[in-house]
């Protein structure tokens, strides 16, 4: 991929996907969203759901969050 994926549009709020735990909800619950990046064939955005990481986001190609995600199960001893 030799496009700037920060140089590219978001995606639109309802395209994310929450993950969350941690605590019981409410503001503080801590969420990790997740969406495609519009006009990509695999990028992605994460973002932080609490009000303190409005605006702060990772962009990551489909390679890039795959190989976090699979060395983050591995070093926490989760199987997929």
């Amino acid at each position: 991929m030799n496009e700037n994926l920060h140089a590219l549009s978001a995606p639109a709020a309802d395209a994310f996907a929450d993950f969350c735990g941690g605590n019981a909800g409410g503001s503080n619950e801590t969420c990790v969203s997740l969406a495609a990046i519009p006009g990509t064939e695999a990028s992605f955005v994460i973002r932080d759901s609490k009000p303190e990481g409005a605006g702060k986001e990772l962009r990551f190609t489909g390679a890039e969050l795959d190989d976090f995600a699979t060395g983050w199960a591995r070093t926490r001893g989760l199987t997929l």
